[in-house]
């Protein structure tokens, strides 16, 4: 079992890392955000679970031991596959997740690619008791204010992931444009903007995106 890695990164790129151990270079599927958050030169350490499959062998890497315990309830829900889990967590903090299912608020999950109305409920009931708020989480995917260069970089790693660079573009506008003052631009940074846009995007527009629920 493979709890966690650590060493330099040797690129990221969309939902995959790929960080250096042991002079052998391990590939990662991580979220949107923690990929953004990857820098090719620096170390990082992600805390990861390796799903076994009859034709392959994936690690999955998660910046934090509570994003990887809430990928490890959701890939356990009927209907989850681990790609689904991974895009639940790209438009959802851990938190947001636990007061969505707190609130009985299925509508947060149906935001999510591959997630549709059934599972979603499925979601939700099969949480309940299993995941606890740890501070108010406000609305799915919120965030405040955000520098130029953090919208920069929230649509170029869009563009990434298969939208088109007007899309992106508009995506990133109508967030800061929606922005208030009561959020801090430093404190929401790059990945909770990130979250917003994936949530605003839905999985309606992502180029390719498939509409069924992955199964395990």
């Amino acid at each position: 079992m493979i709890s966690s890695v650590r060493g330099p990164v040797l690129s990221a790129l969309g939902t995959t890392v790929v960080i250096e151990v042991g002079g052998v270079g391990l590939a990662l599927q991580v979220t949107p955000s923690t990929a953004l958050a990857a820098r090719v030169g620096t170390e990082a350490r992600l805390s990861t679970t390796l799903i076994v499959r009859e034709d392959s062998l994936t690690l999955y890497g998660f910046p934090s031991a509570e994003e990887l315990a809430v990928f490890e309830l959701l890939v356990g829900v009927t209907g989850v596959g681990p790609k689904s889990a991974l895009g639940v967590l790209a438009v959802l903090t851990p938190n947001q997740i636990a007061q969505a299912v707190a609130t009985d608020d299925d509508a947060a999950f149906r935001k999510v690619s591959g997630v549709g109305p059934k599972t979603a409920k499925l979601i939700v009931l099969s949480l309940v008791g299993k995941i606890a708020v740890t501070a108010p989480a406000g609305p799915a995917g919120r965030a405040g204010t955000a520098t130029s260069t953090v919208g920069a970089s929230v649509q170029t790693a869009l563009i990434g992931l298969g939208w088109s660079e007007r899309v992106a573009a508009q995506a990133v506008d109508e967030i800061l444009a929606g922005s208030t003052a009561e959020f801090d631009a430093e404190a929401a940074g790059v990945a909770a903007v990130l979250r917003l846009a994936l949530a605003r995007l839905g999985p309606a527009q992502h180029a390719g995106t498939n509409q069924t629920a992955e199964h395990r």
